[in-house]
């Protein structure tokens, strides 16, 4: 008995199998082999066809099903992905643009506008947020600018929604999904039906809500033929790319925390009461195991500059040809600190942590005479690792308590010195799982399909790869590091500001 798992993300779409009983991946591939390609057709913008990722889903599945699988032993199919997207189908069901997607900046200025006219203290109080750059005013930006697409909406969706659209024919969202649009009012346990009318959208647009876990349509014919899956397979678990990640390290409870970075990054803890930042500077939504009487709510810090700044230095400053372990190596050639050099890694749009000030990526300290490529490569990986901190500070302030962090093997965490930097910085330990958001969404689908009775059952064989503690001989030096980045920080939102 197998388990499918899909994650929907912006640079590719994966596809895992899992073996329900062992928790074993068999197969696990992502298609295109390079990044999917974002348009930008202005500074900030950012889309992609909602038909790629169909298409990206086609070919994962049709390499793992190569395993030698037998379709018909596949019991449940679970879906991660890209959050805060928005994706507009008319009554046929097509889309009717390309899907404005999670880093596109668009938004904010509505957003911000929402804020103080709805009023800052009632937003935080039902919505937990302030609207911000999220799905609802990506949409307010349509209704504004493209009055006429606007005028053809029958639903607008997330993009795991619509995958799960093409997979069921069935239009359906979740709790957590809207949390995540900014359309679900924690104080009344309903649509966020204050902000739809200040925005002026219609409550009809909004799909039908389904558990997180839980039957959510089955694999449609048609679909089925196009994935060379049996028909009749059931979808029984869908969520954001974040709480997934979180429920893919077996991340429930209040006090454990997550963490993944990626082109983006984010540390993700979960709480278990009802509250916000007043400044709105990190995001809380409803966690995977949120329902009434279950407060489980996912306290997030995002920072869209993350791995897309790493892989920025290996293509322009790195040698040509150098591999990401050797861009590792190549760090850890400067000492703590890279020598006095600051990098602030906010150069992928607007950022929550810095109240949504596009404040750019900028390099600091930089000496021409005694400072090399290893300098500006170590001070990439620890201007991400504080941008992280600089969240966390905020989390903290929130009554979170970052003791643990758990993380999959993947991405920014394959890299010794950013791990170690982040244990020295945050004073936490680091643990590695060797798992990803498709694995993930797999497990999801079990307990969904009730093959696994709880989450504690379905992550008995999450396997640990590593633990990092702090290094007391690094501490001084990487406080001091840090401190003098929060400095660089502030002098650049001053002159933002001004």
């Amino acid at each position: 008995m197998y388990l499918l798992g899909f994650d929907i993300g912006s640079s590719s779409v994966k596809a895992s199998l899992v073996e329900a009983a062992t928790g074993r991946c068999v197969a696990s591939d992502f298609f295109p082999k390079t990044e999917a390609p974002i348009i930008s057709l202005q500074a900030g913008w950012a889309e992609q066809n909602p038909e790629s990722w169909w298409q990206y889903l086609k070919d994962a599945t049709s390499s793992v099903l190569a395993a030698g699988i037998n379709p018909k032993d596949i019991k449940a199919i679970g879906i991660s992905y890209q959050m805060h997207g928005l994706v507009m189908v008319d009554r046929d069901l097509e889309p009717l643009r390309p899907s404005i997607i999670w880093c596109d900046s668009r938004g904010v200025a509505y957003g911000e506008e929402a804020f103080s006219g709805i009023g800052k203290e009632k937003c935080l109080r039902h919505i937990l947020n302030s609207p911000g750059n999220f799905t609802a005013t990506k949409l307010k930006w349509v209704k504004e600018n493209e009055p006429e697409v606007f005028e053809r909406i029958y639903k607008i969706m997330l993009p795991g929604d619509y995958v799960a659209m093409r997979l069921t024919d069935r239009i359906a969202t979740t709790v957590s999904g809207l949390s995540e649009c900014m359309l679900w009012d924690f104080e009344t346990g309903g649509i966020a039906t204050f902000l739809l009318d200040y925005l002026g959208f219609d409550a009809s647009i909004i799909s039908e809500i389904v558990p997180t876990f839980g039957y959510q349509g089955s694999l449609t014919k048609r679909a089925a033929a196009e994935l060379g899956l049996a028909e009749g397979i059931p979808v029984t678990y869908r969520a954001g790319d974040q709480p997934n990640n979180a429920l893919s390290l077996n991340v429930f409870n209040p006090g454990e925390i997550a963490s993944t970075a990626g082109t983006s990054g984010v540390v993700y803890g979960i709480s278990d009461e009802i509250s916000s930042d007043p400044l709105s500077r990190v995001n809380t939504f409803a966690h995977v195991n949120h329902q009434p009487g279950q407060t489980r709510l996912g306290i997030l810090n995002c920072i869209n500059g993350t791995g897309i700044l790493n892989s920025w230095i290996r293509r322009n400053v790195a040698p040509e040809g150098m591999s990401y372990p050797e861009l590792n190596d190549l760090a850890l050639q400067a000492p703590v600190g890279a020598g006095g050099v600051s990098i602030l890694p906010f150069g992928n749009g607007a950022e929550r942590v810095l109240e949504n000030l596009n404040a750019g990526c900028s390099i600091h300290g930089l000496n021409f005479l005694s400072h090399g490529r290893e300098h500006l490569t170590r001070a990439a990986q620890e201007g991400i690792v504080f941008a992280f901190q600089y969240g966390i500070d905020v989390m903290k302030q929130m009554g979170m308590k970052v003791e643990k962090i758990h993380a999959g093997n993947a991405n920014m965490y394959l890299s010794p010195l950013f791990r170690q930097t982040l244990a020295n910085a945050s004073g936490a330990v680091i643990e590695i799982f060797d798992t990803d958001g498709a694995a993930g969404a797999a497990r999801g689908a079990g307990i969904g399909a009730g093959i696994y009775r709880d989450n504690t059952e379905a992550f008995a064989t999450l396997r640990r790869v590593e633990v990092v503690e702090p290094q007391a001989a690094d501490l001084e030096a990487t406080a001091e590091a840090y401190s003098l980045w929060k400095r660089r920080l502030a002098a650049t939102i001053a002159d933002a500001s001004n």
